[in-house]
């Protein structure tokens, strides 16, 4: 969907969650466990219509739920981007750069 067209803030907020959610799982896997993982930056990228100016606040969702999960390790650099599209449709995307301690 497209934010500001047919998802409202809320929608996109909770998309931005998912995708967080499917990127710590990709570390966890990677790594076993997330004890020693430190998110470092996080590019999220959401799908807008041109009177849509919020994508800082979707993609506080994926910042709020890393920082939630990881504490401290979870507070990291941010971007927040606005696209006419993404692929497959997605509302929203991330870019998740993770360091290991």
């Amino acid at each position: 969907g497209t934010l500001g067209e047919d998802l409202d803030l809320e929608a996109g907020y909770a998309a931005a969650q998912l995708c967080a959610l499917n990127a710590l799982s990709v570390l966890n896997a990677e790594t076993e466990n997330l004890d020693h993982v430190t998110i470092v930056r996080l590019g999220g990228y959401v799908a807008s219509a041109s009177n849509f100016f919020e994508q800082a606040k979707v993609i506080n969702g994926a910042s709020n739920l890393m920082a939630e999960v990881l504490g401290d390790r979870g507070i990291h650099a941010r971007l927040a981007v606005g696209a006419p599209s993404l692929p497959l449709g997605a509302a929203v995307e991330l870019e998740v750069i993770a360091a290991m301690s």
